[in-house]
């Protein structure tokens, strides 16, 4: 797929927002964050595959924002016209990259997105798509890493929690130190398979709260490929 990626400038924040609009079912937007895209072997392939999707909006918060002066009124308005939030991020030390928890502390206010009047994200989606280089086998209780993905990502579960939001489960790209291209791209071709899904309100949630990852069996979630 020829896409082009987005340059990481002095460019305003207002003019990054990558966005494709249609009369979708849902309204998708993905809030990337690789402080070092131009050493990524894989994500940099990754967001080939969903930026130019329709109805979703792919937003670099790292292209947008490289002085972390995050423009919360802007985050808040794009929160508010989407029905699902992606946070596609490499997993960094088993959590977010730096500038996403700055993106939660300013963003998410009290009174706004929690707290007494804060219902402004009730009822929508939100969905960690994390890449990492440690192997699937290592995050398991016997593990090297002693922990799962879904309990690493615990804070972020129960952030989608106090905001009344439906937390999914992750989207996840293991190994990625040795995968191959051609895995790379079965990785990318599944991520536009989800997106597109959650588009068109064709991903069966029922079934893919059942998995660990939304992308270990991609023939049980997906509802247009069934018979």
């Amino acid at each position: 797929m020829d896409r082009t990626l987005p340059v990481r400038s002095s460019t305003p924040f207002c003019a990054i927002v990558r966005a494709v609009t249609t009369h979708a079912h849902n309204r998708i937007l993905i809030l990337f964050a690789h402080p070092a895209l131009q050493k990524s072997r894989v994500n940099r392939q990754l967001i080939r595959y969903v930026m130019d999707i329709e109805g979703v909006t792919f937003h670099d918060l790292y292209e947008a924002y490289p002085d972390f002066h995050i423009q919360v009124k802007h985050e808040q308005e794009l929160l508010l016209n989407h029905d699902i939030v992606v946070l596609h991020h490499p997993m960094f030390w088993f959590s977010t990259p730096a500038i996403i928890k700055e993106w939660q502390d300013l963003v998410l206010e009290h009174g706004w997105a929690y707290g007494k009047g804060g219902r402004a994200l009730r009822g929508k989606k939100l969905l960690s798509v994390i890449t990492t280089g440690g192997r699937e086998a290592f995050f398991r209780t016997s593990g090297y890493n002693r922990h799962t993905i879904q309990e690493i990502l615990v804070p972020m579960r129960q952030t989608a929690f106090v905001c009344g939001m439906d937390y999914l489960p992750p989207f996840v790209v293991h190994g990625t130190h040795t995968i191959t291209p051609e895995e790379i791209a079965r990785h990318g071709k599944d991520y536009w398979r989800v997106m597109v899904a959650l588009r068109d309100g064709t991903l069966d949630l029922d079934a893919a709260r059942s998995l660990g990852r939304l992308n270990a069996d991609m023939e049980s979630i997906i509802m247009e490929h069934r018979p």
